[in-house]
């Protein structure tokens, strides 16, 4: 089966992405990314996730170009994603999956026996491609996240969003 046009773009942007472990000096282009990405993540959290050893920041570039990050942390026997963002122009081309591959990859290194995380359960397009990388709710958090704010109603103010939780084993 040929692939099409878009499809064969896709897999050369793909191939073209280089992921990296992020450092202290890698602060700057992270939060400018985070600005765009609206992970949720606070920018002292950031920055201070670079400078811990039991957590990993790991980067994907194209070219020079910083186009998302995870944030992942180690724990006594799992792996805790805290944080994925990626820019809007980049989603949907494969960089959350070759993300998240990754922070797979370094949870194995860790000897972690589970990665977890939680998402908001209306980020649909986060769920999904937790999904397809193998992991399945284990929980819910209700009212855990505040309402994201479209409007300026006290009723939307008021309304909070479930957390669910996620989890998949990762041993080889």
């Amino acid at each position: 089966m040929a692939l099409t046009a878009s499809a064969r773009r896709a897999v050369v942007d793909l191939m073209m992405l280089a992921i990296r472990t992020l450092q202290q000096e890698d602060a700057e282009v992270l939060l400018t990314v985070e600005a765009q990405a609206q992970s949720g993540m606070a920018p002292v959290q950031l920055t201070e996730a670079l400078a811990v050893p039991d957590t990993s920041v790991l980067g994907g570039f194209r070219a020079e170009t910083l186009v998302g990050y995870a944030l992942v942390a180690k724990l006594p026997f799992d792996a805790e994603l805290h944080a994925i963002g990626v820019l809007p122009a980049e989603r949907g081309g494969g960089v959350g999956c070759a993300l998240m591959e990754a922070v797979i990859s370094t949870a194995r290194r860790w000897q972690s026996e589970r990665l977890l995380l939680e998402v908001r359960a209306g980020n649909q397009a986060a769920i999904a491609l937790y999904q397809r990388m193998g992991f399945r709710e284990g929980g819910r958090r209700k009212g855990y996240y505040p309402a994201v704010q479209q409007g300026s109603s006290a009723a939307v103010a008021a309304e909070r969003e479930d957390a669910l939780l996620m989890s998949r084993d990762v041993a080889p």
